[in-house]
């Protein structure tokens, strides 16, 4: 899953469903494995394709000098971590469902944001994500 990239508002319905925009199903397909991780710091959900969740999760160990099963730090982390994902995939109809559980760890609401980043997409509620919008301001970026 890559070059995914886009703001798209939809509606969680009663059972958890969310639906993908068409620009992410058009990279996703019925068989495509995907894990969500929460980010309960920052309130959202990250999905990932489990390749791209595993490189996601061997950069962070990189940072730490790559991951030592003889470190039993290391070991509860990955553990945690491991532990707060949760398997996911697309159905026929082009939604996922998201967990009871992660929808409260984020504070995920009716209302969603789903947001392209380039390897993977996130999953805001839609209050939290037009907060995030207005406290960043791009021209530092793109002007400095």
């Amino acid at each position: 899953m890559a070059g995914l990239f886009g703001e798209y508002r939809h509606k969680i319905d009663a059972k958890g469903r969310l639906s993908l925009p068409a620009a992410f199903r058009k990279t996703l397909t019925e068989d495509t494995q995907l894990v969500v991780v929460p980010d309960s710091k920052n309130g959202f959900l990250s999905v990932y394709t489990v390749d791209n969740y595993e490189a996601w999760v061997d950069a962070l160990f990189e940072k730490k000098g790559g991951y030592n099963p003889g470190d039993r730090k290391h070991v509860m982390l990955r553990t945690k971590l491991n532990a707060s994902a949760m398997p996911n995939a697309m159905d026929a109809a082009g939604r996922i469902n998201v967990s009871a559980k992660q929808r409260e760890m984020v504070g995920l609401e009716k209302e969603a944001v789903l947001v392209g980043n380039t390897d993977h997409f996130e999953i805001w509620d839609a209050a939290r994500w037009d907060e995030f919008q207005s406290s960043v301001d791009l021209d530092e970026l793109l002007f400095s």
